[in-house]
C-alpha cells in the first residue's frame, strides 16, 4: 500500500516500472447521452455478466436502479420539469451537436452521384420513402454500422412523431420555441408550432460506472490481494482470489462494487464484482466495449492527461452554448479520491445523477487513526505504570 491521499501517479505508486503504459480512462459527457443503454448491453456481452433483474423499478427508463455486482454500467433517467439552458439569460435552447434532421428528399438530393441517380447507401437514404424523415449523424453517428462520415449511417424513421407535426424533434421538449432553430440541426422552416406550447422539460441521462479512482478504497481494505492496479491505472477484482469477505462494499464512496448473490451455478456468486475497464481488451490495444458500443460518443476513452482537456474544453463549449450549470464531476487530482479515472460532465449537481457531492476515500485517515491510536497506548501505558508506582508507596 503507498500514499494513501493527495495527487499521485497510482501505477507507478503500486510498483509498476516507468515504462508502464500511460493511465487511460473513461470521460462521459452526459450532455450528449441518449439513454439508448448499448453501453450496459456491451458491457454484458463482453464480460458475461448476467442478467440484473430486468425490472421496471418505475423511476423513468430506468429499470437497473444502481451500480452493482451484476450491473457494471448503469443508465440513469432524471425527469426535471426545466429548460437545458439559463431562463435568466433568455437562452431556451442549446447546441449540445447532437443528431441532425433532414427529410428523405434532402437526403436523396444530397447524396446523388454523377449520373443523377440517387446512391442507396448503407443507411438507406436512396430508398427511403417520399414522406420519410432521415436522421443524420453529421459525422458522429453510425447507425447502420457504415463509416462515421457526414452521408454515412442514415436511418429512415417514420414521418409522423406526436406532437411535431410529422417532424421529428430531436431536441428535448420545450427547447426550440418557433422561429429560433440551431443552425445545423433542425433544417428551418421545419419545426412545429406545438414544440414551442410543450412545457419545460428535460431528461438528464448518464451512464455510470465505476470510478477507477486514484486512491480505491477498495483495494486498500481487501485483505487476500484480489483487488489490484493494473499497469493502465485501472482497479481489477481477481474472482479467483477473493475470499467473498466484503470488506471492499462499504469502503468504496460511490457504493459500487459489491458481492454478486446470483445466478446459482455462476462461479462469481459470492465474490465482489466491478467494472475492470474491460482490462483483457486494454492489454491488447482494443477500446472498451462501453465506449466501442456509445452511438453518441457520450462514453469517450483514451488517455487520462488528454481527457480531462478534452473535457475542460467541452465545458466552455456549453457555457458558451447557454448551459451555465455544465460542470465536470471526478476530474481533479485534489479531490477526495484523488481524481477518477473515470470522470463525468454533469448538467446539475451530482446528487441529482445519484452521486456523492463530495467523495472521499475512508483510508487516507488511517494514517491520523493510527496516530491517535498510538498515543491512547501510550496514555493507557502511562497510566498503568502510574499506577503500579502508587502502590509501591
Amino acid at each position: 500500500m503507498g500514499r494513501l491521499s493527495g495527487p499521485l501517479d497510482p501505477t507507478a505508486d503500486a510498483g509498476w516500472t516507468d515504462e508502464h503504459p500511460r493511465r487511460v480512462g473513461f470521460f462521459t459527457d452526459t450532455s450528449i447521452c441518449i439513454g439508448c443503454k448499448a453501453c450496459e448491453v456491451a458491457c454484458k456481452e463482453w464480460n458475461h455478466v448476467p442478467e440484473d433483474g430486468l425490472n421496471w423499478t418505475g423511476q423513468s427508463y430506468d429499470n437497473t436502479g444502481a451500480l452493482g455486482a451484476s450491473t457494471w454500467r448503469h443508465v440513469a433517467f432524471v425527469e426535471q420539469p426545466r429548460p437545458l439552458g439559463d431562463q435568466v439569460s433568455g437562452v431556451t435552447r442549446a447546441d449540445l451537436g447532437m443528431p441532425a434532421v433532414r427529410s428523405a428528399a434532402e437526403v436523396r438530393a444530397a447524396s446523388r452521384d454523377g449520373s443523377g441517380q440517387a446512391r442507396a447507401d448503407a443507411g438507406g437514404a436512396g430508398t427511403a420513402g417520399p414522406g420519410a424523415q432521415v436522421l443524420d449523424g453529421g459525422g458522429l453517428l453510425d447507425l447502420a454500422g457504415g463509416s462515421r462520415g457526414p452521408s454515412a449511417g442514415l436511418a429512415e424513421v417514420p414521418d409522423t412523431h406526436p406532437g411535431s407535426g410529422g417532424v421529428l424533434d430531436m431536441a428535448l421538449a420545450g427547447q426550440v420555441p418557433a422561429g429560433e432553430v440551431s443552425a445545423g440541426h433542425v433544417p428551418a422552416g421545419q419545426v412545429s408550432a406545438g414544440v414551442a406550447e410543450r412545457p419545460d422539460f428535460r431528461w438528464l441521462m448518464s451512464s455510470d460506472v465505476c470510478k477507477h479512482c486514484t486512491h480505491a478504497a477498495c483495494l486498500d481494505v481487501c485483505p487476500t490481494g484480489a483487488l489490484f492496479r493494473t499497469e493502465f491505472g485501472t482497479v481489477v477484482v481477481q474472482g479467483d482470489v477473493c475470499n467473498g469477505c466484503g470488506y471492499c462494499v462499504p469502503a468504496c464512496p460511490y457504493g459500487v462494487i459489491e458481492r454478486r448473490e446470483g445466478p446459482k451455478g455462476d462461479a462469481a456468486v459470492g465474490t465482489a464484482q466491478k467494472c475492470t475497464l474491460c482490462y483483457d481488451r486494454l492489454a491488447v490495444d482494443e477500446t472498451p466495449a462501453c465506449a466501442k458500443a456509445c452511438p453518441t460518443q457520450s462514453i469517450q476513452f483514451g488517455p487520462l492527461d488528454e481527457l480531462r482537456e478534452r473535457a475542460a474544453a467541452r465545458v466552455d463549449q456549453l457555457h458558451d452554448a447557454g448551459v451555465p450549470d455544465a460542470r465536470l464531476y471526478g476530474e481533479s487530482p485534489g479531490d477526495g479520491v484523488g481524481g477518477a479515472g473515470a470522470f463525468f460532465l454533469l448538467l446539475d449537481d451530482p446528487e441529482v445523477y445519484g452521486l456523492p457531492p463530495d467523495p472521499q476515500v475512508c483510508t487516507a485517515e488511517l494514517p491520523a487513526m493510527y496516530r491517535s491510536m498510538g498515543l491512547a497506548a501510550l496514555g493507557l501505558l502511562a497510566g498503568v505504570v502510574a499506577a503500579f508506582a502508587g502502590r509501591r508507596r
